[in-house]
Parts: C-alpha cells; structure tokens; sequence
C-alpha cells in the first residue's frame, strides 16, 4: 500500500476528483430512482423518499444544545455515532440486498426511501462531507 506521502498533490487532486464526480453520478441516479419509485408507487413513497433524503442530517438535533459551544465545522461528539451510522452507504445498500432478496414482502415505499437515503448519502460525499471523527470533525 502506498503512503499518501508519496502521492504528488496533483494525483492526490485528480483522485479527489474522479471519487467525487462518481459520488455525484451515484446521487443523480439514486435521485431519479426515489423520484420515478415515488411517481409510480404514490404519495407514501414520494414521501418516504423525501423524509429519507433528509433524515441523516437530523441527527444533529441530538446535541443541539451542545452546538453553540463547538468549534466551526465541529459536530458535537454525543451526536456523532448517530451522524455516523446514518451516513454510512452500507446500511442502505444492505437494506437495498435484503429487499432485493427476499420474494415474499413487496413494500415499494420502502424501497423508494432507500434510495432517498442513498441519495443523500451520495450528495453529501460528492460535496466533500463523509463521516466523522469521533471528537465530531470531517475524516481526511
């Protein structure tokens, strides 16, 4: 493995790029999906999916009050482990595995409000926000 102190900026620049750009393309795609899940399936999907594309950022509210007394761009650490979990593309991409899986059970609006969650997780990575420190500040 490499060490990022061997990578030249200029790389380390391209490679930032092309990450997010994909990230973008994944955010569009899941974007049409909730969209197109919602229009076909009704009003509980679209909604599920809306509710889903801004629930991961309500993980703030858990430490509110502790906001004011963080530095800039910090999240307090008691909220940090909720921010997380809800920002990892894993949960809904399994999430995404067992629906696909299993024949029995046929919920559309859940699966509309996977793809509202994966579209914002993509969203978030494409704009250079990812997971957190446990101390609550942006992982390199």
């Amino acid at each position: 493995m490499t060490s990022t102190t061997n990578v030249t900026p200029s790389l380390r620049t391209a490679t930032a790029v092309a990450r997010r750009t994909a990230w973008l393309a994944a955010a569009l795609f899941w974007t049409a999906f909730a969209i197109l899940e919602g229009v076909h399936h009704g009003w509980l999907a679209g909604t599920l999916a809306l509710l889903f594309l801004i629930l991961p950022d309500l993980t703030f509210l858990v430490a509110l009050d502790e906001a004011p007394t963080m530095a800039k761009g910090q999240l307090p650490p008691r909220a940090v482990p909720y921010y997380n979990a809800m920002h990892r593309a894993l949960v809904p991409l399994a999430l995404l595995a067992v629906y696909a899986a299993q024949p029995l059970v046929s919920w559309p609006w859940a699966f509309a409000a996977l793809c509202g969650w994966l579209a914002h997780i993509s969203y978030d990575r494409a704009f250079g926000y990812g997971l957190r420190t446990k101390e609550g500040f942006q992982r390199d």
